[in-house]
C-alpha cells in the first residue's frame, strides 16, 4: 500500500505497530517470557531494535513477518482463553508438555521457538481444531 493509499484508507502503520508490539509485551509478560523467548518469537530483530521496541512499546512501521506473528500470538492467546476454564490455565498452558503429535511431549512454547513463522501458525491451526474450526 503506497503512502497515499494509506493515508485515504486511514491506515496508520505506526498506530497499528505500536497496538502490535503493545499487546505482544503485554502477553509475553502473562506468559512469563524472557527476552530471548520474545526476540525468537518476534522473529530475531537486531538487539538494538528489540530493546527499543521493548522500552518504547512503538516502532514507525513493523515489517509484515512481525506483524504476523503478533497475529499468530494474540490469536493464540484467544484460542486458549476460550478453550480453557480459567484466564490462569490459558496461561499456563504454553509451558506444559503436551502429548498431541504436533508437540511430541514438548510445551507449546518449545515449538513456537523454533523460530519459524511456521512454528507459530502450526499451534494457532491446532487450537482451532481443538475448537472445531
Amino acid at each position: 500500500m503506497g503512502v497515499a493509499a494509506e493515508a485515504l484508507s486511514g491506515y496508520d502503520p505506526r498506530r497499528v505497530s505500536s497496538a502490535a508490539l503493545q499487546s505482544f509485551f503485554n502477553l509475553s509478560e502473562r506468559w512469563g517470557l524472557t527476552a530471548n523467548q520474545e526476540r525468537t518469537l518476534l522473529g530475531n530483530p537486531p538487539e538494538s531494535t528489540f530493546y527499543k521496541w521493548k522500552a518504547e512499546r512503538s516502532a514507525r512501521r513493523l515489517g509484515r513477518d512481525v506483524l504476523d506473528r503478533i497475529s499468530y500470538l494474540l490469536g493464540i492467546h484467544k484460542a486458549l482463553n476460550i478453550l480453557l476454564p480459567s484466564p490462569r490455565a490459558a496461561d499456563e498452558w504454553i509451558k506444559k508438555p503436551n502429548a498431541a503429535p504436533l508437540f511430541q511431549g514438548q510445551s507449546a512454547l518449545q515449538r513456537m521457538l523454533g523460530g519459524s513463522v511456521v512454528d507459530l501458525a502450526d499451534v494457532r491451526r491446532y487450537l482451532d481444531g481443538q475448537r472445531g474450526f
